[in-house]
């Protein structure tokens, strides 16, 4: 029997899903991208935010005609939607035969077999459970980059945020298994790991009683056939000297961090529920590109938050200013059921929000514009990631990009490339957020 997979939201959800489709591989599943020849439809869904939500619950019902209309089967629904709406979805879709919760997805072989069966299934454990996966994940990403989720859940709760209520506490994943994991990867191919988790900076506190993401980079360091680590979802607050050492000083480790701050008002910050403050914020990013130069940062903001004032946004705007982070995104906040700042009082206009956001990125298009200029003459590794049609060129992306947020780099060129090769890249222009270059063939 053939399923299609719709694997929804953020990369820690793409992980879950590779994971279910590792499960029923083992058990003789057969896989499609085809709607029309799925006999199974899964969607593991997402609803951080109010969009994703929105894309959940459209896919949901998309998919469904197909099981009133077409040749599905089963379909069964998983994730963060499947965990916050569980009876709604059961009392309100009667399409759907199964529904799992967040931790709830190594069952997906038992249940689908039991659904095939005629039976209904809604399995939901406790969200403080770590999963454990006995099978071999399948990469979806193409085969030469993979993320390596380290952690589960969050304890930061944040007032904007549902994680925690679907995700449950921060745990982490004992590193025997990550090793194991990244090895596993490496020997299919995988050249570049991106660590990922609710918050990857405290990673082992909880295993450990210690801050050990700088041990598991450095023995992730030693396994052969990656060449790129890039760590993402780091809080700036809890970003230590010895964790800057290990990025500086092996030379796999990308000189990229995804720093999420959200705000620069100290009092927007307190009212977030972060830890972080404006003048901490600066010291950590003046610290990182005093000790890593030629660092990379990304950081996601909030505009419009409740109680956000023309004064709190005019903070932010002149702190994106100063700052110049090298990647940077901006959302309109969503105003989600179940959290505190859903119920804060002086709530801003919808209109408001998305101005102040698109403010903030066209200030932010100014600086990208200018940073991708800088760039001309420099040469770069860049990994390979496909032919462009129809022309002697090639994508890929540098250290500086993640992939599926940032940049790409296109590379004109005559020769024979492969996806997931690395090669040395003369940058020769500039074109908006993307780069243009060509191979260098002397020293740099």
């Amino acid at each position: 029997m053939k399923i299609l997979c719709i694997s929804l939201g953020c990369d820690k959800n793409l992980v879950d899903s590779e994971n279910m489709l590792g499960l029923l591989r083992k058990d003789g599943y057969e896989f499609t991208d085809d709607e029309a020849q799925a006999d199974i439809i899964l969607i593991n869904t997402c609803c951080f935010i109010g969009d994703a939500k929105e894309e959940s619950v459209n896919t949901i019902l998309e998919m469904a005609q197909w099981k009133t209309e077409g040749t599905c089967k089963a379909l069964i629904v998983t994730g963060c939607l499947a965990q916050r709406y569980q009876q709604e979805i059961i009392d309100e879709i009667p399409e759907v035969d199964a529904v799992l919760g967040t931790t709830s997805y190594t069952e997906v072989s038992r249940v689908l077999a039991n659904v095939l069966k005629g039976q209904r299934e809604n399995v939901f454990r406790s969200i403080d459970e770590l999963p454990e996966n006995e099978a071999e994940r399948i990469v979806t990403t193409g085969g030469y980059y993979s993320f390596l989720k380290i952690a589960e859940g969050c304890d930061k709760r944040c007032t904007y945020c549902i994680i925690p209520s679907l995700r449950g506490r921060y745990r982490s994943v004992p590193m025997e298994r990550l090793l194991e994991e990244a090895r596993h990867l490496a020997g299919q191919g995988v050249k570049e790991l991106i660590l990922v988790a609710q918050e990857t900076t405290l990673y082992g506190v909880d295993l450990y009683g210690e801050k050990a993401l700088p041990r598991l980079l450095r023995e992730l360091c030693g396994i052969p056939g990656i060449q790129w680590i890039r760590i993402q979802y780091c809080y700036p607050e809890e970003i230590t000297e010895e964790l800057i050492d290990v990025i500086k000083e092996e030379e796999k480790i990308c000189h990229y961090l995804d720093i999420p701050i959200q705000h620069a008002s100290d009092r927007i910050l307190k009212r977030m529920g972060r830890k972080a403050t404006q003048e901490g914020l600066r010291k950590i990013i003046g610290r990182l590109r005093e000790r890593i130069p030629d660092i990379a940062l990304r950081t996601t903001l909030i505009s419009g938050f409740p109680g956000e004032t023309d004064e709190d946004h005019q903070i932010l705007m002149e702190f994106v200013d100063d700052m110049e982070f090298e990647r940077l995104g901006v959302f309109a906040y969503s105003q989600e059921e179940d959290t505190p700042a859903a119920s804060f009082p002086d709530q801003i206009p919808q209109e408001l929000k998305e101005e102040r956001r698109d403010e903030v990125m066209e200030l932010q298009q100014e600086i990208a514009f200018e940073k991708s200029e800088a760039m001309v003459g420099r040469v770069l590794e860049v990994m390979i990631e496909g032919k462009v049609a129809d022309e002697n060129a090639y994508v890929g992306r540098t250290y500086m990009d993640s992939p599926g947020v940032d940049g790409l780099l296109f590379v004109n060129t005559d020769l024979d490339l492969m996806s997931g090769d690395f090669v040395r890249v003369k940058v020769t222009g500039a074109a908006e957020y993307d780069l243009i270059g060509e191979i260098y063939e002397g020293n740099e």
